[in-house]
């Protein structure tokens, strides 16, 4: 397997920075064949960044194309509005040097969102998010309601844990074992009650029965810093979220650092997640 090495910021990445595996994956979320020779190009964006997060997977099909690929392990109803920045900012890679004034059309690749949801909290195996679901409503100007929107973007999301979307699970064996290797990782982490033991378990675990086996074996050490940062992230998102970081409460940020800190969590990950700068974060440390 030939791995992408630009675009390895999470287990997730890492393991489908390969063009034949988006084409494996493509084709099981779609539920479609594509000709066999139909070139696939990665092209994410090392540097889109919204919230603080990078977009995951972006990539072309034969240039006619662009699809991108979230993957999140918490609901957020925000992500038609983020797509909408990425295929902004995608789009303008696509035609970098191309003359968008000129007389003739320019043709550009027709774009498919999806968002690939194994979070721990109850979601239906599909939904579909609509950008103009959070469009202000006009009450108050005295005019109507259109029917259709002038702008609109479309997500699929999919619920991709373990025993979910059967039938994408089968078309899909890469896939498959990646929910298997997470839902393994939050067993044994109820059994043991610790989280580095449970992902060290859950890779050895997934080795002895060949699930993701090259894989692991090929980046054994790196999928065990990813998978622990990332469980983590959620954490710290969770928590962002309850204690209502998003209102901009300077006491609730500084608490939720203090918390962070104090479960033993280092000042470049708390700066990452509230903003705050290192001398704050290492003032609350001390």
């Amino acid at each position: 397997m030939i791995i992408n090495n630009k675009f390895k910021n999470s287990v997730f990445t890492l393991l489908f920075s390969d063009p034949a595996l988006l084409r494996e994956l493509y084709c099981a979320l779609e539920g479609v064949s594509l000709p066999p020779d139909a070139p696939v190009s990665i092209n994410t964006l090392e540097d889109v960044l919204f919230m603080d997060l990078i977009n995951d997977i972006s990539f072309e099909i034969d240039g006619k194309l662009v699809v991108l690929i979230e993957h999140q392990s918490t609901v957020n109803p925000n992500m038609a509005l983020r797509l909408l920045m990425y295929i902004a900012r995608i789009y303008e890679k696509i035609v970098e040097g191309k003359n968008i004034y000129s007389s003739k059309e320019l043709p550009i690749p027709r774009p498919e969102f999806f968002v690939l949801y194994n979070g721990i909290k109850p979601y239906p195996d599909e939904q579909i998010l609509r950008l103009s679901d959070a469009f202000k409503k006009l009450e108050g100007l005295g005019l109507p309601e259109k029917d259709f929107p002038a702008l609109e973007l479309v997500v699929k999301v999919i619920n991709i844990n373990e025993g979910r979307n059967r039938e994408i699970a089968e078309r899909c064996k890469k896939l498959s074992e990646y929910s298997a290797f997470v839902a393994k990782a939050r067993v044994f982490e109820k059994e043991l009650g610790s989280r580095e033991k449970a992902v060290k378990e859950a890779v050895k675990y997934c080795e002895k029965h060949d699930i993701l086996k090259e894989f692991i074996s090929l980046h054994g050490t790196e999928v065990l810093s990813m998978l622990y940062t990332e469980f983590k992230l959620d954490d710290a998102l969770a928590v962002r979220y309850e204690e209502g970081l998003e209102d901009g409460q300077q006491e609730k940020t500084l608490e939720i650092a203090r918390n962070l800190l104090a479960k033993g969590s280092t000042p470049d990950f708390v700066r990452d997640i509230t903003g705050l700068d290192l001398e704050t974060i290492r003032e609350l440390r001390n």
